[in-house]
């Protein structure tokens, strides 16, 4: 992944921004990379798995996933089809958990990440 994509999806957490627009960002960052056909944010709702935001053509036969973990709890998954590496998956997966939280009741008490 860029530089320049990576520092994208860095920005947009560092400024708090909209869950949405930080979720939208990296799988469209993700997927924008050479080789890599689909990205997509899957999170927990109801104790499944749920597709959320996703971007390109999938292509399942090469697809890599890591779990998205909020203070080790599972929140979410990110996955991409294609030539990416599993340690940015990884990172970006740590960067975003607050934000995969969308799903989560939180009782009606204000929650900012």
């Amino acid at each position: 992944m860029s530089r320049h994509q990576t520092h994208a999806v860095d920005r947009l957490v560092d400024q708090a921004a909209d869950a949405d627009d930080v979720l939208r960002s990296t799988v469209a960052a993700v997927a924008a990379e050479p080789g890599v056909s689909w990205a997509g944010i899957a999170l927990l709702e109801n104790g499944e798995l749920t597709m959320g935001p996703s971007v390109g053509v999938p292509d399942e036969s090469r697809r890599k996933s890591v779990p998205i973990l909020f203070q080790g709890a599972l929140v979410g998954e990110l996955a991409a089809d294609g030539e990416i590496e599993i340690a940015l998956l990884e990172r970006l997966s740590t960067l975003i958990a607050a934000y995969a939280l969308i799903g989560w009741d939180t009782g009606g008490e204000r929650w900012e990440p």
